[in-house]
């Protein structure tokens, strides 16, 4: 029986021929990767275990995101944690105030992650890497100290899901409305500790941002990874930036799915997920009649170039409506500063927004845009669980970039139009 493309990653690093789905294997990582949040808890477990060095100082990855600046007390000290760990073990890719951005965002921008990785992230999005072609996921701070010392971690091979694309999305669509399709049509345990493998025609339509934003929403749907072959798209953008070479692999022929999703990409409408669950979606048209107090474009999920090029294609020139708050977080100090050079930082203060320094800030109902009870925020972010963005009376939509920069306009949710 052949593998899948992540069996074959998991295989190689566990220096086995072969894996099936179900067992237990011993993996050597390429990447071990905390935040602010998850890598203190690593820390205490890894002095706890007795371990006093890490197993390689350039393959840690410490990005300071959820609360960079530090918004409390709590979150310095977290920080200075971080910061005193990295400079003991001379973490080279530690990444602090004013070269750090969000961790999704920034690991793959900076060449960080590859073709070929085998990657373990203390934080559950980690995931997004999987576009270019990695096997990676989310694990607890426990697993991240030990990953950290030994460079190694076990796992259960999975099984997989097959969703072969075709066709090519509409103008006004974008990956976020891909991945909010699947899971509203499979639910968010539809693949249940299984590897959503993307496949088929489709995908050299889909540029990488699209396919970043698809992979990190995999856990959305419950899948131990999201997985994209590696085609002249992704050998274009780890070309020149990519720190190792990359690895190729493909699934085999014969390679086996548990189920096998045609997806047709042209048929893709600009969707949202309704309070409070990723897989409540509902196409944006029909949701006109719902009033927004605040729009959140950015996150892990969209806070790339093209999902700052969607926003300021719709609000250059144009305001937002009166009573909608509307915040712009880049998702990275580069995408920033490039939003700055090309102008868009004046175009979205002109049109009544603000921007924030990259943060993750209020996906996680963090800072930034805290909710109040009876408040409805649309977001480009990932999660829109009861109370992830503030008051537990309050809602999230999540939707593109697109379709939330639309809705910043009118003070309904609004859907793009095609162009």
């Amino acid at each position: 029986m052949g593998m899948t493309m992540t069996q074959k990653i998991l295989a190689a690093h566990a220096g086995l021929d072969t894996v099936v789905p179900g067992q237990l294997i011993s993996a050597k990582l390429d990447l071990v990767l905390g935040n602010d949040i998850t890598t203190p808890v690593a820390i205490k477990e890894f002095g706890k275990a007795g371990f006093d060095q890490v197993f390689d100082k350039d393959r840690i990855a410490i990005v300071l995101d959820h609360f960079v600046p530090n918004k409390d007390i709590k979150a310095a000290e977290q920080s200075k944690q971080c910061r005193e760990f990295a400079c003991a073990h001379c973490v080279s890719h530690f990444y602090d105030v004013g070269k750090m951005g969000i961790e999704h965002a920034l690991l793959p921008e900076q060449g960080v992650v590859t073709a070929g990785d085998c990657i373990i992230g203390a934080d559950s999005h980690t995931c997004t890497y999987g576009a270019v072609g990695a096997f990676s996921t989310g694990v607890g701070s426990t697993d991240m100290a030990a990953g950290m010392a030994t460079g190694t971690a076990w796992f259960k091979v999975p099984t997989a899901l097959e969703f072969r694309l075709s066709g090519k999305l509409p103008a006004n669509c974008s990956g976020k409305d891909v991945i909010l399709t699947i899971i509203g049509m499979i639910g968010v345990d539809g693949a249940l500790y299984r590897s959503m493998e993307f496949t088929g025609e489709g995908v050299k339509t889909l540029s990488m941002d699209d396919r970043l934003c698809i992979c990190n929403m995999a856990i959305e749907a419950g899948a131990k990874n999201g997985i994209f072959p590696v085609d002249d798209v992704t050998m274009a953008y780890l070309e020149g930036r990519s720190e190792r070479k990359p690895v190729i692999y493909a699934a085999d022929d014969d390679a086996e799915y548990e189920k096998i999703y045609e997806i047709d990409l042209s048929k893709i409408v600009p969707v949202v997920a309704c309070p409070h669950l990723p897989e409540n979606t509902k196409p944006a048209a029909e949701l006109g009649d719902i009033k927004i107090d605040q729009v959140v474009i950015g996150s892990c999920t969209n806070g790339r170039m093209e999902d700052m090029e969607a926003a300021y294609n719709i609000l250059k020139g144009n305001h937002v409506a009166d009573g909608v708050r509307c915040i712009i977080i880049p998702g990275t100090m580069q995408i920033l500063r490039e939003c700055v050079e090309r102008g868009w930082v004046t175009a979205f203060i002109d049109a009544g927004a603000i921007v924030s320094t990259p943060t993750c800030g209020p996906c996680l109902g963090g800072y930034m845009g805290i909710l109040a009870a009876g408040e409805r925020c649309i977001a480009t972010t990932n999660r829109n669980f009861v109370g992830r963005m503030g008051h537990v009376e309050s809602e999230v939509y999540l939707a593109s970039p697109a379709t939330a920069a639309t809705s910043a306009l009118t003070g309904y949710i609004t859907a793009p139009k095609e162009v």
